[in-house]
């Protein structure tokens, strides 16, 4: 006989008979359960909350610890200045100050030029020497206070000496020159380009991004400091050179020795020049700072033929050869391969982890990626269809100069490209030329050339006299390998000093607190275009040994300005072109920075 329904129910294990009432009482609870999870997930979402709990979980269960973020980092040894002058900058009248210590140093043209002869001999040089006297007028109480050692005339190396000797310096680096404004563009311009200008938001003006913004927010910190009467433990040296847009030969290879002299190899705690800064990236705002630099070099491809009329020219003339030349380099670039480890793979597990906006397939590819290799190639194609980041990961190579024949109806006997090439971080010089060599020497053999590659002599098969030469040589100095990268674990002290800082200034300026409000990740710039000390673009022979004395000084050097708009180490518009302008909000937010990096620096082990 069958048993009903209803008993089997009721005999279940683990089930208790339902009655009628329960039925109603059971509705209105689940009901109300309901509402109050839905209100809890309302209440989380607002707060950003749920969005962190879900990622840390997937982050569990993947068992990686994507891009661990130092806290939010505010003095507390120093902690009543800070809440002084946060206060303080907070005003408009600390607004208007800022404005027009900015505006001064942008009125004044410091623009440096490629090709100048040096110190003494260039008159151009000499307008710096009305920039210093600004300085001097618009912070008394550094150049008062603080030991100002000139290199090289305008080299500037202030010392502020801290109370603890035992403190390795904190190293601050801003360049003073601007690169040039074309006459032709004046009138593109909003305002005038060294007008200084203040529209209520905006500073105008060449340098207000690139970089007087980071020396003169250095400097008004400091005087801001000096005046409420603040007294470091560690010592803070400002460097700033002077030709920073033409190469540093004459600024920053000088400062380098006087620096490395001063307080000797790794005898600085951390190395800050300017770099990128923040903005938002899949929805969350995240800081970049440079932690690594790509290598540079520059390829110059020489075909020579013998000369004549063009009435009877033969299959290909030089021009003809160097296009051919030229195409199969353009047709054969280097292979570009996500690495673990890389800056910009860091960058990428870091959005991965934070940012909400991020493609569900892309997360989930990079946070398998640590253990994957086959998530690895499918997030390296998903990124790399944006060309920007591609070309932030891999050797690049862009034809950039080119010139060939004298006139019309002569045969060139003479056509030459330069090729520059930045050499991505995870290769090296040598690998770079290697490649070049490679192509020019399948080329030349079959165009019956003799060739020779970087001093290097490797005829053809064939030496018939006559038929022309390709020469490939470095051509403008012997090159720049990649930068040591700088460390960013856990354990990183000046890493964590740097992130809380930022976080700190960026709360600050908002009047909000909190950790998740901006990420801070390993990133790096385009290129090694840009910085007063670390990032030299044109290096001669005779000077090469002497760029790796930055590296000596510190091995933990970040290249960042905590300007806002800068994502994922793009520039800024503005920079380098027509209408660069600064907010002067930001601005104030820069001065900020400098500020609580300086206390914070006093109150941390950076080892």
């Amino acid at each position: 006989m069958s048993m009903p329904q209803s008993k089997v129910t009721e005999e279940l294990p683990g089930l208790t008979p339902r009655q009628k009432t329960s039925i109603v009482s059971s509705s209105r609870a689940t009901k109300t359960t309901l509402l109050a999870f839905a209100a809890l997930v309302i209440t989380f979402f607002a707060r950003g909350q749920l969005w962190h709990c879900i990622q840390s979980s997937s982050i569990n269960t993947a068992k990686v610890d994507l891009c661990p973020q130092a806290p939010e980092l505010t003095p507390v040894k120093n902690n009543v200045l800070w809440e002084k002058l946060t206060e303080n900058y907070g005003t408009e009248a600390f607004r208007l100050k800022a404005v027009d210590w900015l505006s001064g140093a942008i009125q004044i043209p410091t623009e440096s030029y490629d090709q100048m002869d040096p110190v003494g001999v260039d008159p151009r040089w000499e307008k710096f020497a009305a920039f210093h006297d600004y300085l001097a007028k618009a912070f008394p109480l550094v150049h008062s206070t603080l030991e100002l050692t000139k290199v090289n005339t305008y080299g500037l190396i202030f010392v502020w000496k801290g109370s603890d000797t035992t403190l390795k310096p904190l190293l601050l680096a801003a360049h003073q020159d601007v690169v040039p404004v074309e006459p032709t563009t004046y009138d593109s311009w909003a305002h005038p380009p060294f007008s200084g200008h203040f529209d209520g938001k905006l500073i105008w003006g060449r340098g207000s991004l690139d970089d007087k913004s980071g020396l003169i927010g250095i400097l008004s910190a400091m005087e801001t400091m000096l005046a409420n009467g603040y007294q470091p433990a560690r010592t803070v040296v400002l460097a700033s050179g002077f030709d920073e847009e033409s190469g540093g030969t004459y600024g920053a290879q000088t400062l380098a020795t006087e620096l490395l002299e001063m307080f000797g190899e790794n005898g600085y705690a951390m190395l800050l020049d300017e770099g990128a800064g923040y903005g938002e990236q899949y929805g969350q705002v995240i800081a970049t700072p440079g932690t690594a630099e790509k290598g540079t070099v520059d390829v110059m491809i020489e075909v020579t033929t013998p000369g004549g009329h063009s009435s009877l020219p033969p299959p290909h003339t030089s021009i003809g050869l160097l296009a051919e030349f030229l195409v199969a380099i353009e047709k054969n670039p280097f292979d570009v391969h996500l690495a673990r480890g890389s800056p910009i793979y860091k960058n990428y597990q870091c959005v991965a982890r934070h940012a909400p906006a991020v493609p569900n397939a892309l997360r989930k590819n990079i946070i398998d990626a640590e253990h994957s290799e086959t998530a690895l190639r499918s997030a390296e194609k998903e990124l790399f269809r944006d060309g920007r980041i591609k070309n932030l990961v891999g050797t690049t190579q862009a034809i950039d100069l080119v010139h060939g024949g004298v006139k019309v109806n002569a045969l060139p006997e003479r056509g030459y490209a330069v090729i520059n090439h930045r050499i991505s971080v995870e290769s090296s010089l040598a690998v770079t030329l290697d490649h070049d060599a490679t192509l020019v020497k399948s080329l030349a053999q079959e165009y019956n050339l003799s060739y020779a590659a970087f001093d290097a002599d490797m005829d053809g098969d064939v030496n018939a006299p006559g038929r022309g030469k390709v020469t490939l040589s470095k051509a403008f100095g012997s090159g720049l390998e990649p930068a040591p990268i700088t460390p960013t674990g856990e354990d990183a002290g000046p890493y964590r000093l740097l992130s809380g800082s930022i976080k700190a200034a960026y709360n600050s300026h908002r009047g909000i607190s909190g950790n998740e409000h901006i990420v801070v990740s390993p990133g790096m710039m385009s290129g090694n275009t840009g910085g007063s000390l670390v990032w030299n673009e044109v290096l001669a022979d005779e000077r090469d040994a002497d760029t790796k004395f930055y590296w000596k000084l510190t091995p933990h050097i970040f290249r960042y300005g905590h300007t806002d708009g800068a994502v994922g180490g793009t520039l800024l518009p503005g920079v380098h072109t027509v209408n660069e302008a600064m907010p002067a909000s930001n601005f104030v937010e820069i001065i900020r920075f400098f500020t609580v990096l300086i206390l914070n620096a006093d109150e941390s082990v950076l080892v």
